[in-house]
């Protein structure tokens, strides 16, 4: 009878215990990152009133005959489940997704607790702490490279209250740019100017053109050059115009007249291509001179479409060749071949050069003088137009340049009495296409000067595809210095690619090179022929901004990796600039702080900058249950719990962090106050079981009576 009495207690001791659980984890269903527990019910060793019997013959076994002597609470289970996830306003509240816990220490890491309440501030000494004013552990940004270390041991996590970053000097400058391979471009800018004159050393050959600061420069290729709209020129080797500086004029002898029979004549003329064109015509017997030479006339302009040359007779009964190079497709040279005889007044080898021929040669000018001439850049055009203009008969003082517009310029200068009466037509036959943008460019300067009058006349605009890109660079004080970097197409090669000039130019006083101009570098881009980048100069530059910083500042220049598309490209679409940037900056006063998912505590600067001042620390258990509360929201490390696995968050199977958030209890509150109905209930059972037993015990000490 006394087992129930003693079965009955131990319900009611072990259901006060399971309340005391449950209370208390209704008491924290606020308390940020708390886990709650449940009491785990054994009963007690029972008392064997009849072992069990095994079966003998034909008589059964019998089960042991036990009485359990209650019940007791052998453990607690901490349910770790995942809290919610709540948004806070403080950027220095964390919550933990997922496994793991943070590290904090009471006496500055030589022991360590730990805890999933993320409620951290910052105390007066810039100590990252929590609400116990525990100091979360962590690791700190090495201020010698600049990156925080997660391999190295934790330590508490200070970040100086007033801290600030020094100057950072650039060290590298990345472009990630397209420059426009097609043949319509809308970024260009003039042709360099080239001055008029003969070359002067050090140059021997065509006079350079010029920068906007008047320093020699590439000129271009005019073969890659474009015109006043950004449509190509795409020159090919052979097309061209040609010029006449001058009408071209040929006066006949004497015409034969009064001739007794008639006489068939014929004047055969050399053509530009090479062939002869001839023209037979009769002067009939009795004509005057007057007569035939008017024949003669008309026979000439029969042809003119073939010769370019018309024909007219003067007062002294002459005829009076003209070729003022206006056909495109007729000859340009006034040349006489052969005649049949002396009565037409004209006579083999009469012949006055109209114009030459300007014709491009991707290689480059090879023309010895007096001979049809070549060029390629817009230099050796100007050069070639002024060295001819000049050798032309009673012709002095032409200057050709190409100014600030990039058009050519032609000056009548210092000539007494020499008209230039400038035409140009377009190159076209012998397999050879007119280039009709090329041949309009240049037909703009068709024009007549009159000696004297200084009179000039301009071609159209010359432009070279461009593309600039600019950069603001610091030295090691900190200061800004613009850096410009402009590409500009100068050549072509249809096997290869294309290649580019490229002009990197700082403002003065500093310097980037050690030859004059010292404030700007040149160099060259090249293209492969399906756009990627092949190679590029200058790989750096030696910057020294002369105001007191350190001299020879090395800026690493990232245009991309050769045969590849990760940087510089050239393709068939418009010139822009995808991506720029550079690793330098000024100095700067922490304004701001915000945390990541790795527990990355980042600065935000006043210079613009931001990057990870410390990184908090995680802890992960074997056995999570296996920790011991202290309070406070921390756990200790116990025997059962295993050795904290320190690290990342989000690695290793540690959870990820969340800023601005706090983990909520994971208490449920319907399941708590269920709990504690049932638990209710189990401790009035065993008061019953309690009260029975009384009665019964009375009831049996009344047999006494």
């Amino acid at each position: 009878m006394l087992k129930s009495l003693f079965s009955g207690v131990s319900g009611l001791q072990s259901h006060q215990v399971a309340m005391d659980v449950e209370s208390n984890n209704i008491a924290n269903v606020n308390t940020v990152g708390f886990k709650y527990s449940r009491a785990n019910f054994s009963d007690l060793l029972a008392q064997t009133k009849a072992i069990a019997t095994a079966p003998q013959g034909q008589l059964g076994g019998k089960n042991p005959v036990q009485v359990g002597l209650g019940s007791t609470v052998n453990s607690m289970t901490r349910i770790f489940a995942q809290g919610s996830v709540q948004n806070s306003d403080k950027n220095t509240d964390v919550a933990i997704q997922g496994d793991g816990f943070f590290i904090i220490s009471p006496d500055g890491g030589n022991t360590y607790k730990y805890t999933r309440a993320g409620d951290f501030k910052f105390d007066a000494g810039g100590n990252f702490v929590d609400n116990n004013g525990f100091i979360a552990q962590g690791w700190l940004r090495d201020p010698v490279t600049g990156t925080v270390d997660s391999t190295a041991p934790i330590e508490n996590i200070n970040i100086p209250p007033g801290l600030t970053t020094p100057a950072n000097a650039t060290q590298e400058v990345v472009l990630k740019a397209n420059l426009n391979s097609g043949p319509l471009v809308e970024s260009f800018s003039p042709a360099y100017e080239v001055p008029s004159g003969a070359p002067v050393a050090p140059f021997t050959t065509a006079l350079p053109a010029v920068d906007d600061n008047g320093f020699p420069i590439e000129s271009g290729d005019v073969g890659v050059m474009f015109n006043e709209v950004g449509e190509a020129f795409s020159l090919q080797n052979g097309q061209g115009v040609w010029a006449s500086f001058r009408e071209s004029t040929v006066t006949s002898g004497a015409v034969t007249g009064g001739l007794a029979a008639d006489s068939a004549e014929s004047i055969t003329f050399d053509l530009d291509d090479g062939s002869t064109k001839t023209v037979n015509f009769t002067f009939l017997a009795g004509n005057t001179a007057a007569q035939n030479a008017a024949i003669e006339a008309s026979a000439i302009n029969s042809i003119s479409t073939v010769t370019g040359i018309t024909a007219s007779v003067n007062a002294l009964d002459q005829v009076v060749l003209v070729n003022d190079n206006a056909s495109g497709s007729a000859s340009h040279n006034i040349s006489v071949n052969a005649v049949s005889s002396g009565n037409t007044g004209l006579a083999a080898g009469d012949a006055d050069q109209s114009a030459w021929r300007y014709t491009y040669n991707a290689a480059g000018p090879t023309t010895a003088a007096g001979a049809d001439k070549e060029f390629n850049t817009i230099a050796s055009l100007r050069e070639a137009l002024e060295n001819q203009a000049n050798a032309e008969p009673g012709a002095a003082g032409i200057e050709v340049s190409v100014n600030d517009q990039g058009k050519l310029e032609l000056t009548n200068t210092n000539a007494a009495s020499y008209n230039v009466n400038l035409k140009m037509t377009g190159v076209s036959g012998g397999g050879v296409t007119e280039n009709v943008r090329f041949t309009r460019n240049m037909e703009a300067m068709n024009t007549v000067l009159q000696a004297g009058t200084a009179g000039k006349s301009f071609s159209q605009a010359f432009n070279a595809a461009t593309h600039s890109s600019s950069i603001d660079v610091f030295d090691s004080l900190g200061s800004k210095h613009t850096l410009r970097m402009e590409f500009r197409k100068i050549s072509l090669d249809a096997a290869t690619g294309s290649e580019w000039a490229v002009t990197i130019t700082v403002p003065e006083p500093a310097t980037i090179d050690t030859v004059a101009p010292t404030f700007e570098k040149k160099g060259s881009i090249r293209f492969n022929n399906d756009g990627s980048l092949a190679t590029y100069s200058p790989p750096n530059i030696s910057f020294t901004a002369n105001n007191g910083s350190a001299p020879d500042q090395q800026i690493n220049l990232s245009f991309g990796t050769g045969n590849m598309f990760d940087g510089m490209t050239s393709f068939d679409s418009v010139s822009s600039t995808s991506g720029i940037s550079q690793d330098g900056y000024t100095g700067g006063d922490l304004v701001g702080i915000r945390i990541d998912q790795s527990g990355t505590l980042i600065g935000s600067f006043s210079n613009g900058r931001s990057f990870g001042l410390a990184q908090i620390a995680m802890a992960k258990f074997t056995n999570n249950e296996g920790l011991s509360t202290e309070g406070g929201n921390v756990f200790i490390q116990t025997a059962n719990s295993g050795d904290p696995i320190i690290g990342t968050a989000a690695t290793a199977g540690r959870g990820f962090i969340q800023s601005a958030a706090l983990e909520a209890s994971n208490v449920d509150l319907s399941r708590a106050l269920t709990q504690l109905i049932i638990v209710q209930r189990g401790f009035q059972a065993n008061g019953k079981t309690i009260t029975t037993s009384d009665q019964l015990l009375q009831t049996l000490i009344g047999l006494k009576n």
